[in-house]
């Protein structure tokens, strides 16, 4: 099969800069590396091809015996063909990091190279999440609510070392204590976590019966948990330290507690202030009147009715709405009175609405008025 032109198989122009040579060959390594398409020949192939192509217009001598002979004048055969050039480029085309970085990502390494007997330290539990219902009061005016959940402890048997009687630890014979172990592919050396260690470097000599050792254990837990006055649908209380316990003596993970507040049958809410809708009469609304209006708190308030009041008219009552998170201060209670047509009329009823139609003079051809939603 006969070999493509070297500027195609990068797919840049022959007046390309380095800079855009080497951003072509990244963009087609990372793409076609043989670690990340295991058993693609055809993948492999492309990889060779770029990185043969790379080596020769990355060098400035080469590139320019390329573009006077063509493939003639840097045939291998004439010298062996090695990549030192690929080599020195590296920490240019993939990063400061260098290229090992980049495959870290796709394999399984964990970031740079450590150096022999470079350890891990203990890492942090896991959070957890729970999730909670309280009534709409509850969350008006806080309250307390027991949760149980599952969460990781230390072992009771081993103290959380995962060691059978104290047996300890020894150093890993697959990584000999690096916490990585490395294998090549042609001239990349590619790093990952070692599977035996999990990246500690040491594995246990006499694995605790109790927990197998891993060295923690699951427990079932009851806890109090405070949900403070103000919250609302979707805040959250964080317990410090509740989640599962970390590995190998790593700090534990925290419980967040999300809250959901069932609806009200009549209030609703927006941030610290209350909303609701209350009935009045015909006459109520013509007259005034003053009527009692339940409150969040169970109790009821007098509400005074100005006559000749509109429907939909909004009254405000300072200071009984949502307890403010952090304060004692409240937000306030919004009163829609809405005015209630009777249904149904006594005859005497319909003939004292008769003489009131008569008295005020009905129009009967109304102008019509600016929509508006309430």
């Amino acid at each position: 099969m006969a070999k493509r032109d070297y500027y195609e198989v990068l797919g840049v122009s022959k007046t390309a800069t380095l800079d855009e040579i080497k951003k072509a060959y990244r963009k087609l390594a990372i793409a076609n590396h043989p670690d990340r398409n295991q058993g693609d020949a055809a993948a492999e192939e492309r990889f060779k091809e770029a990185t043969e192509a790379y080596d020769v217009l990355s060098d400035e001598k080469k590139r320019g015996m390329y573009d006077q002979f063509g493939f003639a004048g840097v045939d291998p055969s004439a010298g062996g063909h090695d990549y030192s050039n690929v080599y020195r480029d590296f920490s240019d085309i993939f990063g400061g990091g260098g290229f090992e970085d980049i495959f870290s990502s796709f394999f399984g390494g964990g970031g740079r190279s450590q150096g022999r007997g470079a350890q891990r330290g203990p890492e942090a539990g896991a959070s957890l999440r729970y999730e909670v219902e309280i009534s709409f009061k509850d969350a008006v005016f806080g309250t307390k609510v027991e949760v149980s959940y599952a969460h990781q402890v230390a072992c009771d048997v081993c103290g959380g070392s995962g060691s059978q009687g104290g047996s300890g630890t020894k150093v890993c014979p697959t990584c000999s204590g690096s916490g990585q172990v490395r294998r090549s592919s042609g001239f990349f050396a590619i790093a990952s976590t070692c599977p035996t260690c999990n990246g500690s470097g040491q594995v246990i000599e006499n694995p605790c019966a109790s927990c197998h050792g891993n060295g923690l254990k699951r427990k079932q837990q009851k806890v109090k948990v405070t949900i403070p006055a103000g919250v609302d649908t979707g805040s959250r209380v964080v317990l410090r330290g509740m989640g599962d316990a970390g590995p190998n003596g790593g700090p534990s993970g925290d419980l967040y507690v999300y809250i959901n507040v069932r609806e009200h049958k009549f209030f609703v809410r927006q941030e610290y202030d209350l909303f609701c809708q209350v009935p009045i009469s015909i006459t109520q609304a013509s007259l005034g009147a003053e009527i009692q209006v339940p409150t969040i708190d169970g109790q009821s308030i007098k509400l005074t009715i100005p006559s000749g009041v509109q429907h939909g008219k909004m009254l405000r009552v300072r200071g009984r709405g949502v307890t403010r998170l952090n304060s004692t201060d409240r937000g306030d209670m919004y009163i829609k009175l809405m005015i209630a047509v009777p249904k149904r009329l006594s005859s005497k009823a319909k003939k004292l609405m008769q003489e009131l139609s008569d008295t005020l003079g009905e129009d009967t051809n109304p102008t019509p008025v600016p929509f508006t939603q309430g």
